[in-house]
């Protein structure tokens, strides 16, 4: 999988160009027909992710590391929220913007380059943070955590999907992975009611789109062939991760910023 942004730019350019991957994508993970999505959460995901944000109109979320917006959009038109998209990727924040004006969307969506270290938002200005299937990319996970927990609101949602290991002490997981521990750290970054689940039926649906991908001939579909090469890295290592859902708050008194 590629990590700096300049690899991620090339990635989404390849999956514009793509006639098969997002239709695999949203036909195997339960997606709506027109949602993009470049991460692996799916439609059953996505109604709990929607659940645990308890989004109201006007309300404020951010949709963090949100490649082409895909989620966030969704989100937006099914709560009626205001959904601010942030990305280290300006092809990606680009493909967004374009999205959320087809959708009709464009007076609620906001999408702009950031990191997930650095939002470059104020502090306590949103009421929700989303990070969908990208925590492991942030430079550094601890300050990932607390840029969400400076950004939110006192009383504010924040909701992680992601993966964890097994056995962190696993080498055949690259670091990046075998630091994920949610349990430990949302506490550590400040944030109460915190609660890590296993969500082991949205590994069967990835289970199910990573065998899928080799019935296919990639050709000169590059983002085909890019699948195909993450299916083969993700099977080697499938038992050994967990998937999970995470949910927190921030305090309702006291500093918003830590």
């Amino acid at each position: 999988m590629a990590r700096s942004a300049g690899e991620f730019d090339s990635w989404y350019e390849d999956r514009t160009g793509s006639p098969v991957a997002d239709e695999l994508v949203r036909r195997t993970l339960g997606l709506p027909s027109d949602l993009q999505s470049t991460s692996l959460l799916g439609g059953a995901g996505l109604d709990e992710v929607v659940t645990a944000l308890d989004l109201r109109a006007e309300r404020v979320l951010v949709d963090l590391a949100c490649g082409r917006g895909g989620y966030g959009l969704e989100i937006a038109r099914r709560s009626g929220c205001r959904v601010v998209g942030i990305d280290f990727s300006a092809v990606a924040i680009e493909q967004a913007r374009r999205r959320a004006r087809e959708l009709r969307l464009a007076d609620r969506a906001d999408f702009q380059v950031g990191e997930l270290i650095a939002t470059k938002l104020s502090a306590a200005s949103v009421d929700a943070v989303l990070v969908v299937d990208s925590l492991q990319f942030a430079d550094s996970l601890p300050d990932a955590l607390q840029e969400c927990r400076r950004i939110v609101r006192p009383g504010g949602r924040v909701v992680f999907t992601c993966w964890e290991p097994v056995d962190a002490d696993d080498e055949r997981l690259s670091p990046r992975l075998r630091q994920m521990d949610l349990g430990r750290q949302l506490p550590r970054a400040g944030f109460v009611d915190v609660e890590v689940t296993d969500r082991p039926a949205w590994r069967l649906a990835e289970h199910a789109l990573w065998r899928e991908v080799f019935t296919l001939e990639g050709g000169d579909d590059p983002a085909l062939r890019s699948m195909q090469e993450e299916a083969e890295r993700m099977l080697a290592i499938f038992d050994v991760l967990r998937r999970v859902l995470a949910t927190a708050s921030a305090p309702r008194t006291g500093s918003s910023q830590l």
